[in-house]
């Protein structure tokens, strides 16, 4: 018997295409290239809108796993749409031990948490703990894209620097995380890398995205370089 996800399937690879694969799949050297389709974003998100207006979105991401790259991004655009913030944060719990790769991880923004950063928060530290490393990014994610500016707390320095991880991907949202911040509050963020808080690779990481920041003055560039182990 034929399930929702073998019929989303079929239609996917209608949309395939193979040129679009092979880059894709050079990015994400943790994804077999085999479950890569090969489908361009804007095409996959409208996609996403087709299915919703189909009904059939809220069956397709209850039948997990999926066995596609694409199936989990579009998985994750079906989330993103959702506008009350409680279900998407229901939704999105089952579905994010199922990520496993930077690029899945990195396009998941809902747009409801923008407006409920305070029911976020806690989320947040949650995910952030999480043994998962493409949770835990994912929790670092969120972090640097609604609290490094307007929200932003000394204590949220703090939380991400105890984190130590062996993984790539992890440790490089750590040191994104601490550009971001070094570019809104400079100097709060500047004091963990004068006190060799972050391990070595995270920490010459961190400067290296900061000195590639446009919102970083020339000045604080000379002397992050100076900073590097």
């Amino acid at each position: 018997m034929q399930t929702i996800s073998d019929e989303i399937r079929g239609e996917l690879f209608l949309l395939q295409d193979l040129s679009y694969r092979d880059f894709q799949s050079a990015l994400m050297p943790t994804v077999d290239k085999t479950k890569v389709i090969g489908i361009r974003t804007p095409v996959l998100r409208k996609f996403a809108k087709k299915l919703e207006k189909e009904g059939k979105s809220s069956e397709f991401i209850r039948d997990l796993p999926h066995i596609f790259y694409e199936e989990n991004n579009l998985h994750g655009f079906i989330l993103q749409n959702i506008k009350d913030f409680d279900l998407c944060i229901e939704k999105l719990e089952v579905f994010l031990p199922y990520i496993d790769n930077w690029a899945t991880c990195d396009m998941l923004r809902p747009y409801c948490f923008g407006n409920n950063k305070h029911k976020l928060y806690p989320y947040i530290e949650k995910w952030i703990s999480h043994d998962l490393p493409y949770v835990k990014r994912f929790g670092i994610g969120m972090l640097n894209s609604y609290f490094s500016n307007d929200g932003f707390d000394k204590n949220h320095l703090e939380l991400v620097c105890k984190i130590r991880s062996e993984e790539y991907y992890v440790n490089m949202m750590i040191a994104w995380y601490f550009a971001t911040v070094l570019s809104f509050h400079y100097d709060a963020a500047v004091y963990y890398l004068e006190t060799n808080r972050l391990d070595k690779w995270v920490h010459n990481k961190a400067i290296q995205k900061a000195c590639e920041s446009l919102r970083i003055s020339n000045e604080q560039k000379i002397y992050l370089k100076k900073l590097k182990r």
